[in-house]
């Protein structure tokens, strides 16, 4: 039988690279429902590709809009709109898997719902695991939800792990979990020009295509940041036995070092295609799309460690994950914002890490048991960072002492 899927945050890079694997099997997929948001040219054209049950947008101004063009079109795909929506087709009784790929907190009530509902869930929103690993892991657990990475970096890591590890390293050999980084755009730039950095440049990633919002947290570093709590919670693993390395051609996606001085990797052309379709298929390997690597064509595989001064947001992320409790949460909502301000203009790329340190800087309650609670401790974190990031006069530039990130 075919696998029904539900795909949250379809019009997005990872939603698109979904549907790319699945088209390349049409007998081993079926699309139950898509979720576009407020993209509804690209929901359109989706919905009448694949012929969904279901289509969710934003609000019932886009699902108007999506409703006319689908009439236009002879499509049946019935519209739908808002939260409620969109966990109701996560977790519809005939649903076999859900891919999670609506960024920033938006993906996380969702992802919970799939939880509840004990489904496949293929992971691509991280920050489901950054605001609620806790309650997230636990719901999963509880409802015999099967939780699958499709970050690349976890993705590899997921390989690679001997089935059936996650808190247990010890008895499997295993000394740490290694995430690879690319650097991002501004791997070699002088630190003193880093606060003249445009949006424009910030978002041309050298290596994958991805969003503006993610890939400004390539640029800054926070991605690798967010992925470090991630992968936390995803394998149990204590933060001290969690690394990060540069690895400028995104060719090996991550690694696991073991107690006999084996490190094991994976490797692969940087595309997310690949990551999809191995959980798409599990347990088989299925055709993806992405070019084979090509041994003969690489001059070089480099890897170097981050620098602190260059990327705090990396640091600040490391002492939220340390920190645990409530920390992640503040850490991933004020970066929402301040990336947001960054892209529409508001502050300057240096702003970003200054905003978040100011949030975690702060006092905030430790309540991480409800999504309620999330919910409410993402929203006030959501408005300091708002109201820090007004401030008349703010100085965007960043001195670190010892392993401590300040904003000056």
């Amino acid at each position: 039988m075919p696998q029904t899927l539900t795909i949250l945050g379809s019009t997005g890079s990872i939603g698109e690279n979904t549907l790319d694997v699945v088209s390349r099997h049409p007998d081993r997929f079926r699309i139950f429902a898509l979720a576009g948001h407020r993209q509804v040219e690209k929901l359109a054209a989706q919905c009448v590709r694949f012929a969904p049950e279901y289509a969710v947008t934003a609000d019932a101004g886009h699902a108007a809009a999506l409703e006319k063009l689908l009439r236009d079109q002879s499509c049946q795909t019935q519209v739908l709109y808002g939260a409620q929506a969109l966990a109701d087709i996560a977790a519809a009784d005939c649903v076999d898997g859900v891919m999670c790929a609506i960024v920033g907190a938006a993906g996380l009530p969702s992802a919970l719902a799939a939880a509840k509902a004990g489904k496949t869930i293929y992971l691509a929103n991280k920050e489901t695991l950054v605001m609620s690993g806790a309650l997230f892991m636990e719901t999963a657990r509880a409802n015999g939800a099967q939780v699958l990475p499709v970050d690349s970096e976890h993705n590899a890591v997921f390989q690679v792990l001997p089935r059936g590890c996650a808190g247990r390293l010890d008895e499997h050999g295993i000394r740490s979990i290694i995430l690879t980084a690319s650097g991002g755009p501004f791997l070699d730039t002088d630190p003193a020009e880093l606060e003249h950095i445009t949006p424009a440049q910030a978002v041309k990633h050298p290596n994958w295509r991805m969003g503006r919002k993610i890939s400004v947290d390539s640029a800054t570093m926070m991605n690798k940041g967010l992925e470090l709590i991630e992968a936390h919670w995803l394998f149990d693993c204590p933060p001290a036995r969690l690394e990060v390395v540069i690895h400028p051609q995104s060719v090996v996606h991550s690694m696991v070092r073991y107690l006999d001085g084996s490190v094991l990797a994976q490797l692969g052309n940087p595309d997310m295609r690949t990551p999809i379709a191995y959980c798409l298929g599990l347990p088989q390997r299925i055709e993806s799309g992405a070019q084979a690597l090509d041994f003969e064509t690489l001059s070089a595989l480099t890897f170097r460690q981050p620098d602190s001064a260059r990327f705090p947001c990396l640091q600040l992320a490391y002492e939220a994950m340390n920190a645990g409790g409530a920390a992640p949460c503040v850490l991933n909502a004020a970066n929402e914002v301040a990336v947001a301000a960054f892209l529409d203009g508001k502050i300057r790329f240096t702003d970003i890490a200054r905003t978040v340190a100011h949030c975690l800087n702060g006092s905030f309650p430790n309540d991480t048991g409800s999504l309620e609670s999330l919910l409410d401790l993402d929203a006030q974190t959501r408005r300091q960072a708002q109201a820090f990031s007004e401030r008349p006069n703010a100085k965007p530039y960043f001195q670190t002492a010892s392993n401590h990130t300040e904003a000056v």
